[in-house]
């Protein structure tokens, strides 16, 4: 199973191609609010670029442990996949998660939530994002 990893992030330009790409096909928006990555600086207009995505936690999964209706359902490999029907948009995902990656969609009133599918790592120019192959 692959689980997303900013691993080159020293090389990130910022164009927000992997936002972008990432909302447009998982929630067919092509807005950047909408995607289940953020791109970031970590100090202003000089500061490198950061990639915050879904760690794909294994054991302990905060995000799924919290949601009271079942919506958030386990990975193999790790992270966690949404099931929009069972959510009842408490956000109480959001604020569990260890690392920020879950944001929340104010227009559906829903999480939204990296399922590890890579179209974001396929559409960064500079190989900053990779799915990795884990080892069960």
């Amino acid at each position: 199973m692959r689980v997303l990893r900013a691993v080159e992030m020293n090389r990130c330009i910022g164009c927000l191609s992997c936002m972008i790409t990432c909302a447009a096909v998982n929630q067919q928006d092509h807005s950047i609010l909408k995607s289940a990555i953020r791109i970031k600086t970590s100090g202003g207009l000089t500061g490198k670029f950061i990639g915050i995505v879904c760690q794909g936690c294994k054991d302990d999964v905060p995000c799924a442990e919290v949601c009271p209706s079942g919506a958030l359902v386990r990975r193999q490999a790790g992270g966690v996949l949404l099931d929009k029907d069972k959510c009842v948009g408490c956000e109480r995902c959001v604020t569990a998660c260890t690392v920020d990656a879950i944001h929340f969609d104010t227009d559906i009133k829903k999480p939204i939530v990296c399922k590890h599918c890579g179209v974001c790592a396929r559409f960064c120019p500079h190989g900053c994002l990779q799915l990795i192959e884990e080892v069960q």
